[in-house]
């Protein structure tokens, strides 16, 4: 059991089409992209139509070994935003480059998804796509630090 917890085997199911390919731009939140499934997943897709969003989990493959070694950031870079552990920031440069971003679902057609809002590089792998949950996704009563609040100013 120990060994089982060293490592872990996943397998793209798919990945991300967009013309984002060396920076995610301002305004990302508006633009369209495609997740393209492998064709085996598309009867796994059956019914997602019927959620206004889901949540799309992709690696952040141009993330390298140096920016999954950092254990402290500045976020975004910034200077005038506090030193923090990197698990304390939506930053890319982290262990193990798992991106999340709940993505508006505009349509389906059979193993393609078509959404608006999510942060990928194009060609990024997808590992899953899960409905937005209103019962388990939204946090009404959620709070961040000081900092937080600052950057998105």
């Amino acid at each position: 059991m120990k060994d089982a917890l060293n490592e872990i085997l996943l397998r793209p199911i798919g990945h991300v089409e967009n013309n984002f390919h060396s920076s995610i731009p301002e305004g990302y939140e508006d633009k369209v992209s495609r997740i393209v499934l492998s064709p085996e997943f598309s009867e796994a897709l059956d019914g997602i139509e019927k959620n206004s969003h889901v949540m799309v989990l992709f690696w952040l493959n141009e993330v390298d070994d140096e920016g999954r070694a950092i254990k402290k950031l500045h976020p975004k870079g910034r200077e005038d935003l506090p030193l923090v552990g990197v698990l304390a920031t939506r930053s890319p440069r982290r262990p193990n480059p798992i991106g999340l971003r709940a993505a508006k679902l505009i349509k389906r057609e059979d193993n393609v998804l078509e959404v608006m809002g999510i942060d990928a590089f194009n060609g990024s792998p997808v590992l899953d796509i899960k409905p937005y949950s209103l019962k388990h996704d939204l946090v009404e009563d959620a709070t961040g630090p000081p900092w937080a609040k600052h950057m998105h100013r």
